[in-house]
């Protein structure tokens, strides 16, 4: 067999339903589909049993220990001689697997990874989401833009491993955020060639408010710092803009504060138009960022609504990657405290 997808799952058996009918419409159809139930309460057998008879579906389950352990146990029961590592939350066209095996015919490699887009079923939300999380402005493009200020890294929403490499490389780590850059780091420090294929791109639906994309971005910047620890020399420049974004808003509000009570409580005319300039001046970066989100995602979405919701996701997006990028330097590199985490009991629920 050529191909295993390996899709671990927790309390979505929604999600689930919507992957397979996507891949039983791919073009072509060398593969097995290995579902691994990570301690679910709400377990998706009878779906994927519903499958039976349009794909080759395979259904595990197993004690809840989080994503990368979950596709380690898939890929242990897998028979193709590539495994495509999938997020739950993914629906993929139907040329998928058609683009990575003209991709591999064209030239060999060890690993590879596609970017992801927005569905038009997607609610206005959820394409904001994505562009806060695929937009060079927000991210520099490291996510399989074309424009990037890092090289690509696959992530377990879209990665594909050359199942020999996989067990060479004893698969993900126990780190429950992070675990694929970690991975990825793991297959380029083993000298395996990886590869971005950008034809072979998926429909992501990740979080679905702001609030659960502020845990999930959290968590990836604390999970920034502890990839640097573990590979030291992996950090770049596009990781801690982020954070200077955060220690630069928060800047811009205190001069914004400070500026407001001098114009309110001000004494004299002068100190009335000092605050007042204080008040524009902080404003502006500020609004001319949003004006550059507002415009980007709207061209882009061809949509104002989704321009507008664009703005507090990117905003969401780059503060909370940042404080969670600040927080953990604070505990591990000042106070030379362990790995750990945030949100860890709910942020699967």
């Amino acid at each position: 067999m050529r191909y295993s997808f390996i899709v671990p799952v927790y309390n979505r058996p929604d999600e689930v339903q919507e992957l397979l009918e996507s891949l039983c419409e791919q073009t072509l159809k060398d593969f097995e589909v290995v579902i691994v139930e990570d301690g679910s309460s709400v377990p998706c057998e009878s779906v994927c049993r519903g499958f039976e008879d349009r794909l080759c579906v395979r259904y595990f389950t197993k004690a809840n220990s989080g994503p990368g352990q979950t596709r380690n146990y898939g890929v242990e029961r897998a028979e193709g001689e590539y495994v495509l590592i999938l997020d739950s939350d993914v629906v993929v066209p139907p040329t998928y697997l058609e683009e990575v095996e003209r991709e591999l015919e064209l030239e060999e490699c060890d690993a590879f990874g596609g970017p992801d887009r927005a569905h038009e079923s997607f609610t206005p939300m959820q394409k904001a989401i994505n562009y806060g999380m695929t937009s060079f402005f927000t991210t520099g493009g490291i996510r399989g833009g074309k424009k990037k200020m890092d090289k690509f890294y696959p992530r377990s929403f879209n990665m594909g491993v050359r199942r020999s490499v996989y067990n060479e490389l004893q698969g993900f780590s126990a780190m429950r955020f992070g675990e694929d850059i970690d991975f990825s780091t793991r297959i380029f420090k083993g000298g395996y060639k990886c590869r971005l294929f950008p034809e072979a791109w998926v429909w992501h639906k990740r979080r679905t408010d702001l609030r659960k994309f502020f845990k999930q971005v959290h968590n990836s910047g604390i999970a920034r710092i502890n990839l640097t620890k573990r590979h030291p020399g992996t950090l770049k420049l596009v990781h801690m803009l982020p954070a200077v974004f955060t220690v630069g808003c928060a800047v811009l509000v205190m001069a914004l504060l400070c500026g407001l009570a001098m114009f309110v409580l001000g004494p004299d005319h002068m100190n009335k138009s000092f605050g007042f300039a204080l008040m524009v001046l902080s404003l502006l970066p500020l609004l001319l960022y949003a004006l550059i989100i507002l415009t980007d995602s709207t061209l882009k979405n061809r949509s104002l609504r989704v321009g507008l919701l664009s703005v507090p996701a990117a905003f969401v997006q780059l503060i909370g990657y940042g404080t969670g990028f600040l927080r953990a330097w604070w505990q591990r590199c000042v106070l030379g405290r362990g790995e750990f985490e945030a949100f860890k009991k709910n942020f699967y629920k």
